[in-house]
Protein backbone atom coordinates (compact mmCIF):
# COMPACT_ATOMS: atom_id res chain seq x y z
CA UNK A 1 0.00 0.00 0.00
CA UNK A 2 1.27 3.45 -0.90
CA UNK A 3 0.17 6.40 1.26
CA UNK A 4 1.08 9.78 -0.23
CA UNK A 5 0.86 12.93 1.89
CA UNK A 6 0.85 16.35 0.23
CA UNK A 7 3.72 18.55 1.38
CA UNK A 8 2.84 21.54 -0.79
CA UNK A 9 2.65 24.97 0.80
CA UNK A 10 -1.10 24.95 1.53
CA UNK A 11 -1.06 21.47 3.06
CA UNK A 12 2.16 22.27 4.94
CA UNK A 13 0.34 25.17 6.61
CA UNK A 14 -2.55 22.84 7.48
CA UNK A 15 -0.27 20.38 9.29
CA UNK A 16 1.11 17.89 6.79
CA UNK A 17 4.34 17.55 8.80
CA UNK A 18 2.32 16.57 11.88
CA UNK A 19 0.33 14.04 9.87
CA UNK A 20 3.53 12.52 8.50
CA UNK A 21 4.89 12.15 12.04
CA UNK A 22 1.66 10.55 13.25
CA UNK A 23 1.56 8.11 10.31
CA UNK A 24 5.26 7.21 10.79
CA UNK A 25 4.64 6.47 14.46
CA UNK A 26 1.55 4.36 13.72
CA UNK A 27 3.21 2.41 10.90
CA UNK A 28 6.09 1.58 13.24
CA UNK A 29 3.83 0.83 16.21
CA UNK A 30 1.76 -1.65 14.16
CA UNK A 31 4.82 -3.21 12.46
CA UNK A 32 3.62 -2.24 8.98
CA UNK A 33 6.84 -0.86 7.49
CA UNK A 34 6.96 -3.77 5.01
CA UNK A 35 3.32 -3.24 3.98
CA UNK A 36 2.82 0.54 4.02
CA UNK A 37 5.02 2.94 2.07
CA UNK A 38 4.76 6.59 3.13
CA UNK A 39 5.65 9.08 0.41
CA UNK A 40 5.34 12.82 -0.12
CA UNK A 41 4.03 14.80 -3.05
CA UNK A 42 3.45 18.38 -3.96
CA UNK A 43 -0.04 19.69 -4.73
CA UNK A 44 -2.62 17.05 -5.56
CA UNK A 45 -5.36 19.60 -6.22
CA UNK A 46 -7.54 19.05 -3.13
CA UNK A 47 -6.23 21.91 -0.97
CA UNK A 48 -9.51 23.43 0.13
CA UNK A 49 -10.47 20.97 2.90
CA UNK A 50 -7.39 19.73 4.73
CA UNK A 51 -4.14 17.97 3.99
CA UNK A 52 -4.51 15.84 0.88
CA UNK A 53 -3.67 12.18 1.52
CA UNK A 54 -3.83 9.54 -1.16
CA UNK A 55 -4.15 5.86 -0.24
CA UNK A 56 -3.22 3.95 -3.37
CA UNK A 57 -5.43 5.85 -5.86
CA UNK A 58 -8.10 7.26 -3.52
CA UNK A 59 -7.90 10.87 -2.28
CA UNK A 60 -8.84 12.01 1.24
CA UNK A 61 -8.61 15.21 3.28
CA UNK A 62 -7.03 14.74 6.70
CA UNK A 63 -6.21 17.07 9.58
CA UNK A 64 -3.74 16.43 12.40
CA UNK A 65 -6.76 15.97 14.71
CA UNK A 66 -8.25 13.24 12.47
CA UNK A 67 -4.98 11.57 11.41
CA UNK A 68 -5.04 8.70 13.90
CA UNK A 69 -8.69 7.76 13.32
CA UNK A 70 -8.11 8.06 9.56
CA UNK A 71 -5.11 5.71 9.84
CA UNK A 72 -7.11 3.18 11.84
CA UNK A 73 -10.00 3.18 9.37
CA UNK A 74 -8.39 3.65 5.96
CA UNK A 75 -4.96 2.10 6.42
CA UNK A 76 -5.31 -0.55 9.12
CA UNK A 77 -8.66 -1.49 7.60
CA UNK A 78 -6.98 -2.32 4.27
CA UNK A 79 -3.86 -4.25 5.31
Amino acid sequence: MVVTICIGSSCHLKGSRDIISIFQRLVSMHGLSDQVELTGSFCMGQCEKGVCVKVDDELFSVTPATAESFFNKEILGRV
